[in-house]
């Protein structure tokens, strides 16, 4: 900055308050340049303005241009969005968003505030939750604005739409509300507006704060919102009729209204023939399944139905628990905690080290565990079978629930065997039927049953089959495109 500020006894009263505001934080510059042709007053926060377009942008238009009225510098400053204002509230909020404020002498009421922000953010990466062999390799940052741009360029059309809300008391975060005019039902779009309005909290950290905040249950375990870190797949589902949030500082974007069946299909989905994509939304399906019920099923028969094992295999399994202690219900609850142990260790470690852990961890532990006699090597297989099948869910939000939900079937197991699993089967079936997401049903297209949605549900048909919008979301124009049956061409002299 060189030499040129000079301290004045007789600072405006916008400066002298907002340096009031600010003075105990060493980052803060105000000051005086009495040497331009009219002499102004800077004051900013050094370390959220960026040097270069301070030179650049606006000291040398200051410097050298006589400026009459401070209404005149949004005509001779190549910058856009200068606010002229006299509300310290605004002043401070934009100060600390990295506006430089500008005001030339005492007796002018009103100052400038020029946005010269320092935001750095990451490059766009590839996904790292929902990576995908073909298709996009780009992914959502901590940077709003770059999140809708990646948006608005898969989408380039006048009815999408975006509202942004300024959420959380001390963070005041930026929140995107985006969805496409002409399709989605408006009631939605009120609905998470109004909640987020109503949230009350002093940080707001991540999209996922007010994801927990306007869910319909939050006592739920299971995800009301749909995650995603694809811009792709934002786009898919706003062109459905849903309604998308962004928040400044996360990388993930967040989708409702949802359906629990959209949480087994990846969008990966959409890039493959439509035979391959329904085997492996089946194959999910069925992997979920068996990760949530097979430990329990061990613990059952092996407590209370004994008739049920084969012969040939009850002969395996007495040889294999021949010399355990343990009983099958504190033998599976041994296994399956120390692989929730590798799991979270593996993930909070650097990658190197996790990946070692799990790997070197899973197969030491396992065996020892074995040669030691405190578990059955069949019990161990069967642990590392369900283990793996849980990982096959798409989205991660919902393998964390997976994870969960597997230990109440464990106890219930032990209890009341097969009527266990049943019992605590009908309970989480009554919870889902009871939960909504915006208040749409959250178990359809199942209940209540919708066959022009089970189209893409567990299997996904042929894209000519897909002509019409979810029915559960209720758009204005259901119509995606008209189905036309194109008479096949027979002429083999072409």
């Amino acid at each position: 900055m060189g030499n040129w500020f000079k301290k004045e006894a007789d600072k405006p009263k916008l400066v002298e308050e907002i340096n009031n505001i600010f003075k105990k934080s060493a980052d803060f510059k105000c000051v005086l340049n009495a040497e331009a042709q009219r002499p102004f007053w800077l004051c900013y926060q050094r370390t959220m303005v960026k040097a270069d377009n301070l030179h650049k942008y606006l000291l040398p238009y200051l410097l050298n241009f006589r400026v009459n009225s401070i209404n005149e510098l949004k005509a001779i400053i190549p910058i856009d969005n200068i606010i002229i204002t006299d509300k310290l509230d605004e002043i401070e909020d934009r100060i600390n968003d990295g506006h430089v404020m500008v005001q030339y002498h005492k007796s002018d009421m009103k100052c400038a505030l020029i946005p010269l922000d320092n935001k750095e953010t990451r490059s766009i990466p590839a996904p790292e939750l929902e990576f995908s062999v073909i298709g996009p390799k780009e992914a959502f940052v901590e940077s709003l604005d770059t999140n809708i741009n990646l948006i608005r360029k898969r989408l380039p059309t006048s009815n999408l739409k975006v509202k942004i809300l300024t959420v959380g008391k001390v963070t005041n975060t930026k929140v995107a509300v985006l969805y496409m005019d002409g399709i989605v039902d408006k009631a939605n779009v009120q609905t998470i507006l109004q909640r987020i309005d109503d949230v009350e909290y002093d940080q707001i950290i991540d999209s996922s704060f007010i994801a927990q905040m306007i869910d319909d249950n939050v006592n739920s375990p299971f995800p009301l919102s749909l995650q995603t870190e694809r811009p792709d797949r934002a786009v898919s589902v706003l062109v459905e009729g849903k309604v998308v949030m962004l928040s400044s500082g996360s990388p993930q974007a967040f989708i409702s209204p949802t359906t629990l069946v959209e949480f087994f299909s990846s969008f990966d989905d959409y890039f493959f023939n439509w035979y391959i994509a329904s085997f492996v939304r089946l194959l999910r399906l069925f992997a979920v399944i068996f990760s949530i019920l097979v430990t329990p099923l061990y613990v059952a028969v092996l407590t209370y139905h004994h008739e049920l094992i084969p012969r040939d295999l009850l002969a395996t399994l007495v040889t294999s628990r021949r010399e355990v202690p343990l009983p099958p219900i504190l033998e599976a609850l041994f296994l399956e905690l120390t692989i929730e142990l590798l799991r979270e260790a593996g993930a909070r470690l650097p990658t190197k080290v996790g990946q070692t852990i799990g790997i070197v961890g899973g197969i030491v532990i396992g065996t020892a565990s074995v040669e030691a006699g405190l578990t059955s090597n069949v019990l161990l297989i069967i642990v590392a079978l369900a283990a793996l099948a849980s990982f096959t869910t798409p989205v991660y939000i919902m393998g964390n629930t997976i994870r969960l939900i597997r230990f109440p079937f464990l106890l219930f197991a032990q209890l009341w065997g097969l009527l266990g699993i049943v019992f605590c089967f009908c309970l989480m079936l009554t919870h889902l039927i009871r939960l909504t997401s915006l208040g749409r049903p959250y178990l359809e297209p199942i209940y209540p049953p919708r066959l022009r949605d089970l189209k893409d549900a567990f299997v996904r048909l042929p894209f000519s089959r897909l002509s019409k919008r979810p029915v559960f979301l209720r758009t204005n124009n259901t119509e995606r495109f008209s189905e036309k049956n194109a008479t096949a061409k027979r002429d083999i002299d072409e």
